[in-house]
């Protein structure tokens, strides 16, 4: 059976992260990959904080085990849902989009673990500063808000760059991902993408029907043009769009900023395929079956431990 030290220290069966996708990483989705030995994420997305405790108490209903939850530092509500996560005993929080610095006094003074997303050996050494008991490593593989490292190249330099534990995101859907991830210096996984398709999972049929139907090539990146809003997206009449656009010699970086608003929830909640903004990783064109969160959690860990078992034929 697959342990790290980031087992040990979250109280999980197996290093898996359930990454925490607006509008789709919701309390019971969490619960099921919690459930299932993971870490489940409640996505704080930009709502206020009355939507993530009712979250967290769907969650609570429907398991005893650890649970994290997922804060955009750049939502306007990001105050009160901090707050809330301390009120709420939330065990478990991850953060992106921003330094979580300011609050991570009151986090650790609640016993909180905080594993900040970070793109960069810049910024993982700057969470490291701020307090981070661990650090997720995401490559611009994933779906989403990206960088410009790839996951190969990126979780090695954060590795070697920190003295916390370093879990790989972007790329990673099979046991082969996971392997990879741990020959890099990592000691756990987090995928998004491949949770995205979990039975569990509440999100529109028509978003999860793209990630089925997609191939190696189905997935585009926006808002390359003025840097610090990359975002992988399936390919459909919303992103071809947006690149046309975005690429206007009159269009102005504001301009790009507006161009998305409101596309993720059409995708995700209204399953508009032409005017929604699917956002998906490039593994997408791995992910060919609907599962269940437990039966994805145990094939990645066992498939990965067959593997790792398997490299003694390769080296002697």
């Amino acid at each position: 059976m697959l342990k790290s030290p980031i087992c040990e220290m979250l109280g999980i069966s197996y290093p898996v992260f359930q990454g925490g996708m607006a509008w789709i990483s919701d309390g019971k989705l969490a619960a099921a990959v919690s459930n299932a030995g993971g870490l489940g994420i409640i996505s704080a997305m930009n709502a206020e904080a009355g939507y993530l405790r009712e979250q967290i108490k769907t969650a609570r209903s429907l398991t005893d085990k650890p649970f994290g939850v997922n804060i955009m530092l750049m939502s306007p509500h990001a105050d009160e849902v901090a707050q809330a996560v301390i009120e709420e005993k939330v065990p478990v929080v991850t953060t992106g989009a921003g330094s979580p610095a300011k609050y991570m006094p009151a986090w650790k003074a609640a016993g909180i673990k905080v594993i900040p997303v970070v793109a960069s050996v810049a910024s993982a050494k700057m969470a490291e500063r701020a307090g981070a008991d661990a650090l997720i490593a995401e490559g611009q593989e994933s779906g989403g808000h990206i960088g410009e490292l790839t996951t190969m190249t990126l979780v090695p330099q954060v590795c070697d760059a920190v003295s916390v534990p370093v879990l790989a995101a972007g790329g990673i859907a099979d046991g082969r991902g996971m392997a990879a991830s741990f020959m890099l210096g990592a000691c756990g996984v987090q995928m998004g993408t491949r949770f995205l398709v979990a039975k569990e999972c509440g999100v529109h049929r028509n978003y999860k029907d793209m990630v089925l139907r997609a191939t190696d090539i189905s997935t585009v990146t926006t808002g390359r043009r003025f840097g610090g809003n990359t975002c992988r997206c399936i390919k459909n009449p919303f992103s071809r769009e947006f690149l046309r656009v975005e690429y206007l010699p009159e269009t102005t970086a504001e301009d790009v900023a507006s161009l998305g608003t409101g596309a993720l929830r059409k995708a995700a909640v209204e399953g508009d395929t032409k005017l929604g903004c699917f956002l998906a990783g490039q593994i997408s064109g791995m992910v060919k079956e609907e599962m269940t969160a437990e039966q994805i959690v145990k094939e990645v860990c066992e498939d990965c431990e067959t593997i790792l078992k398997r490299s003694q034929t390769w080296v002697r």
